[in-house]
């Protein structure tokens, strides 16, 4: 594809198509690639307003000068322009380039607003060396389609206009407007792993395979196509076997077995957590959907629990600990946090009968099972932990569960049941919102 400010428009208005566009921002590094982005977009004939944002790492000795360098062009070019510092932190793992990247993204998210589309200059061979970093990482389809074209980006989208474009039409286009940019030396040193297949492997390939680049690029694209596909096949599956965070045994064992995995995997990312590694993954679909009924099975990874209980199969962050029970009362009128993860309970009035008015408004002690606790339910003395079992109360929840107290008498078991003992008409309902599933 060769590039010109009226294709880039183009390319541009049949990606955004399908929304209200409020402004162009380009992620200006002063690199040759943002800065022939920037420049053709600029003397493009959009009436949209185009904001250049340049991140600066302060990781280098000439970053301030790589600032101003991309002021000046951003003004030549009459357009806006706004830099931000950030702290690149390299203890989050991942090594100094993942560090950059977290943090030049963080800094976007609060920039872009309703309607913005945050542009980046990822062109052909951007995108045949990370399909390459994919593939050696052992990624699927995926991974393996590498960057895409547009999706949503905080509250506007992201969108990638030049993937389309080799780097000789990138460079013939700055060669033919006189542009100048910055020439970063970190992007030769083959220490990084993107770097040494930029330098080292993409040249020998492209000797042998003239258009490798291309190539790579439409293998990509066929790769985001059958990823799609198995998105949808997930989106089919799930319907068949209930909700993300609680899927049916019964149907998911109707399934082959790649289709559990892919159910899986499209489950954890609906329910917000990290992605399943492999092992965890096989060990999901060997160990935990064939294990007895009364097993309770658990697979857990950094950010991520999958547990059997019965016939469902729960999907959940790592459980925190029961904890300690909170000091204050609860009482009408006032909320009380449960502890980390489990909520925030409330009593409301109401006519259909409650904890009696005069124990909720001298104040309700929260506790947790230590063992042994009983409720009257229907003038019966019931134990807390058969009542628990026979409502199918998660076990990994059970102690989890807040207790009202007035003194040592055990009054509600979270939203689930009042004592009959300490029951009125009219009453305070107890309240439980934001708890993790426990049913």
């Amino acid at each position: 594809m060769k590039l010109s400010s009226d294709d880039l428009l183009q390319r541009l208005q049949s990606l955004t198509a399908d929304g209200v566009v409020q402004r162009w921002i380009v992620a200006f590094s002063g690199g040759i690639d943002s800065t022939v982005l920037l420049h053709a977009l600029a003397t493009s004939r959009s009436s949209i307003p185009v904001l250049a944002v340049h991140v600066n790492h302060d990781l280098h000795a000439r970053s301030d000068d790589w600032e101003e360098h991309c002021s000046a062009v951003a003004a030549s070019f009459d357009v806006d322009f706004h830099s931000v510092r950030v702290d690149a932190e390299t203890d989050r793992g991942g090594g100094p380039e993942a560090a950059a990247r977290e943090a030049r993204y963080e800094a976007f998210l609060h920039i872009v607003e309703d309607g913005d589309c945050l542009l980046s200059g990822h062109h052909e061979d951007d995108q045949a060396e990370t399909l390459l970093l994919n593939l050696l990482r052992g990624s699927g389809p995926a991974g393996l389609a590498g960057i895409g074209a547009i999706q949503r980006f905080g509250r506007g989208r992201l969108v990638r206009p030049m993937l389309g474009v080799a780097g000789p039409a990138i460079q013939e286009y700055a060669r033919c407007h006189a542009l100048e940019w910055i020439d970063d030396p970190t992007n030769i040193d083959t220490r990084f792993d993107r770097n040494y297949l930029r330098q080292e492997i993409m040249p020998r390939l492209a000797d042998r395979w003239p258009a490798v680049s291309e190539r790579l690029n439409r293998s990509a694209a066929l790769a985001a196509e059958a990823a799609e596909l198995l998105g949808e096949l997930a989106e089919i599956d799930l319907a068949a076997c209930g909700q993300p965070a609680r899927l049916d045994m019964a149907a998911m064992q109707r399934l082959s077995v790649a289709r559990q995995r892919n159910l899986l995997r499209r489950a954890v990312r609906l329910c917000g957590l990290p992605p399943m590694p492999s092992t965890r993954l096989d060990q999901a679909v060997q160990e935990v959907l064939p294990a007895r009924e009364d097993a309770q099975p658990l697979v857990s990874w950094q950010g991520g629990e999958l547990r059997r209980y019965r016939e469902a199969l729960y999907l959940m962050p790592p459980l925190p600990e029961p904890g300690t029970p909170p000091p204050e009362l609860l009482r009408p009128g006032a909320t009380v946090a449960a502890g980390s993860a489990l909520g925030v309970l409330a009593l409301h009035e109401s006519g259909a009968g409650g904890i009696r008015p005069a124990l909720a408004e001298a104040g309700l002690g929260i506790r947790f099972r230590a063992g042994g606790e009983e409720i009257r339910i229907d003038d019966h003395t019931r134990k807390l932990k058969k009542l628990m079992q026979e409502a199918g109360v998660l076990p990994w929840m059970r102690d989890r569960i807040p207790l009202l107290y007035a003194g040592d008498e055990l009054v509600a078991v979270g939203d689930l049941w009042v004592s009959s003992a300490h029951h009125g008409v009219p009453g305070f309902q107890v309240a439980w919102s934001d708890g993790p599933v426990i049913r």
